[in-house]
C-alpha cells in the first residue's frame, strides 16, 4: 500500500496535496524535483492514489477497487511513461503516451494521471511536444512531472507546472523510521541515518545493504586502530578499502559519521563531570554551613 501517511517527512508537500484534493483545485501539471532517492515515486504514488481513490476525502482509503487496482498496478486511469533508450525520453513516446491518449476520457475515476519519471530524460523536442497539451488540458488530465535536475526542463514547461521542491528530511524522524520498519539498533539506524544526509531512499538502501554493513564494520575497526597501525598495516588496509569497492565520499562520509559521535559522546561525558563536581562542591559547602 502506498499512502501520504507512509512517507517520511516533505509535510508541507504533502499537506499541498491534501488540500488540493479536499477543495478541488488539483492542478494540470507538477513537478517533483529532489535527488534519487528523495522520496519523489513515494509521493507521486500516494498523490495519484488519492485522486483515483473513491472515497474521495483527501487522502486514499486503502479499501475501495480503485485503490486495490492502483495497488496491483493495474489502475486503467494512471499512467507511467515508459521509454526503449535508457537515457532519452523521445517525442514519439510523448506523443503516444500523452498526446493521443490524454483526449480519452478517464475509464473508471475523476481524474487521469501521468507519471514521468526521470523527466529530465526527454528531449527538447519532447519537451515541446507537451507544451500545448499542459497548457490545454483537459479537466481531468494531471502530468506529474519527476526530475533531478529541475534546470533541465524547458522555461516554458516550468512555468505551466506548480513545482515542488523536496527538502532533507530530518536526520532523527529517519533514524526512528529505520528502527521501527527495519529493526534496526540505535547506532546503526543513527549511522544510516546521518550518512544519509537527509535521503530516505539512501538510508533505506544502507539499512537493508549487507555490503554496507561490512563496509561500516571495517571502516570502525580501522578508525579505531589508526593511532597505533604500521606503515605496512595502513597500506594493507588502503588495499582492503579496493575490496569494498568504497567511493572516497563514502569513506569521508562515514569518518565523518562516526567522529562526530565520538565528540558528541566527550562532550556529554565532559557535560557530566563537570555537573557532579558542581554538585559535590554544592553538598560539601551546605555540609560545613
Amino acid at each position: 500500500m502506498t499512502g501520504f501517511g507512509d512517507i517520511i517527512g516533505h509535510e508541507q508537500i504533502i499537506e499541498h496535496f491534501r488540500s488540493a484534493l479536499k477543495n478541488h483545485q488539483v492542478s494540470h501539471a507538477y513537478i517533483l524535483n529532489g535527488e534519487n532517492g528523495s522520496g519523489k515515486n513515494m509521493l507521486a504514488k500516494a498523490f495519484a492514489k488519492a485522486l483515483v481513490c473513491e472515497a474521495g476525502y483527501g487522502d486514499s482509503c486503502n479499501m475501495c477497487r480503485a485503490c486495490h487496482q492502483f495497488d496491483s498496478g493495474n489502475h486503467p486511469d494512471v499512467k507511467w511513461i515508459t521509454h526503449e533508450k535508457a537515457n532519452s525520453i523521445g517525442v514519439d513516446e510523448v506523443r503516444e503516451q500523452i498526446n493521443n491518449d490524454i483526449v480519452i476520457k478517464p475509464y473508471s475515476s475523476k481524474y487521469k494521471v501521468y507519471i514521468i519519471d526521470e523527466a529530465e530524460k526527454m528531449t527538447v523536442q519532447a519537451q515541446n511536444a507537451l507544451l500545448k497539451t499542459i497548457e490545454e488540458p483537459p479537466e481531468y488530465a494531471v502530468i506529474l512531472f519527476l526530475t533531478n535536475t529541475l534546470d533541465v526542463l524547458l522555461q516554458t514547461v516550468r512555468s505551466r507546472c506548480i513545482i515542488m521542491n523536496l527538502r532533507s528530511v530530518d536526520t532523527k524522524l529517519i533514524q526512528q523510521y529505520l528502527m521501527q520498519k527495519y529493526q534496526l539498533p540505535d547506532y546503526q539506524a543513527r549511522v544510516c541515518a546521518a550518512y544519509a544526509q537527509g535521503n530516505v531512499g539512501k538510508a533505506i538502501m544502507m539499512a537493508t545493504s549487507e555490503h554496507f554493513r561490512e563496509m561500516q564494520d571495517f571502516l570502525l575497526r580501522l578508525l579505531k586502530r589508526v593511532d597505533d597501525m604500521e606503515v605496512y598495516e595502513i597500506v594493507a588496509a588502503i588495499h582492503d578499502m579496493t575490496t569494498y569497492k568504497m567511493d572516497i565520499r563514502d569513506l569521508i562520509d562515514l569518518m565523518m559519521v562516526w567522529y562526530r559521535d565520538v565528540l558528541i559522546l566527550k562532550a556529554t561525558e565532559d557535560i557530566n563531570q563537570l555537573v557532579y563536581q558542581d554538585e559535590h562542591k554544592y553538598l560539601q559547602k551546605k555540609a560545613t554551613t
